[in-house]
């Protein structure tokens, strides 16, 4: 089924917590404890509606242990699978009252992180026979950064730093704070005490500002909304001074775009659109028996 890291399976776990607490309220599903005998069983199919890649199947597992612990999940794929329409991803079984407890919110994350994923790969296909990586960026839904960064891996793409926290990142206000030194800010960053063990990346979009930061060795430079030509032209000028120095397209990136980026000669594209604008992969419950 491919599993979360132990830091992913606590975010899961607290994002269940209160999914199931706003879903199921004080009193619990009343519908189907007024319809559904309490010892009646049943099973039934998460099947996907459309194609797509597979994510969040063990959040919606773990969903169902927390109804439940007489609910059975049963994967009959693993995650980063690409799905048909029609295709089972997993059984559920045990008390019907739970699986129907269970159904919308384990719908919601296994829809969402699909959608993620699904939406990822698409632009890793895009930019297939380029040695360039996708990246996602830190433009995710409050409290399921770590979710929906799982499920752009499991599409196929490159997690960026998780937080402000794992990554220095030099973007226009912090040179801005600086009086627009990239250099400066570059040597400053590299030497504070604290981030000796990062790697240092910095943002430009001026062909003057590139210079500075090669000139500075930056680790990563991040091409901010330059045109394919400007990057070209980047990666022709680090290729002659500073070689070891990546290099990060962002801004102005979508699925007729990306192509174009890969082919300049890039090493990363950095694209918001994977967390931030995918839509859910829809994915429905059918009941068996």
């Amino acid at each position: 089924m491919t599993g979360f890291t132990p830091d992913e399976a606590e975010a899961c776990r607290r994002l269940i917590d209160l999914a199931l607490a706003e879903d199921l309220g004080p009193t619990g599903d009343r519908t189907s404890r007024a319809l559904i005998p309490a010892d009646h069983r049943g099973r039934a199919a998460l099947v996907a509606r459309t194609t797509g890649v597979v994510a969040g199947l063990p959040a919606a597992a773990a969903v169902c242990a927390g109804v439940s612990d007489s609910l059975t999940f049963d994967a009959a794929v693993c995650d980063g699978s690409p799905v048909e329409r029609g295709m089972v991803l997993a059984v559920v079984s045990g008390p019907l009252r739970s699986i129907l407890s269970a159904e919308r919110t384990a719908l919601n994350f296994l829809q969402r992180l699909s959608g993620v994923a699904s939406l990822t790969r698409k632009y890793v296909d895009a930019a297939a026979g380029f040695p360039v990586k996708i990246l996602d960026t830190r433009k995710t839904t409050p409290g399921w950064r770590l979710l929906e960064k799982y499920a752009v891996r499991m599409g196929g793409g490159t997690n960026h730093r998780l937080g402000l926290y794992d990554g220095i990142l030099i973007k226009d206000n912090h040179l801005a704070g600086l009086g627009g030194d990239v250099r400066l800010a570059v040597e400053t960053a590299r030497a504070a005490p604290d981030n000796d063990w990062l790697p240092v990346e910095v943002e430009v979009d001026t062909p003057e500002q590139l210079e500075a930061a090669l000139a500075a060795r930056a680790d990563i430079v991040l091409l901010d909304n330059m045109t394919p030509d400007r990057m070209r032209a980047a990666v022709v000028r680090r290729d002659t001074v500073a070689p070891d120095t990546k290099l990060e397209a962002s801004g102005g990136v979508n699925l007729a775009t990306v192509r174009e980026i890969a082919a300049t000669g890039v090493d990363r594209i950095s694209v918001g659109a994977l967390t931030h604008s995918a839509p859910a992969l829809d994915i429905g419950l059918d009941y068996l028996d």
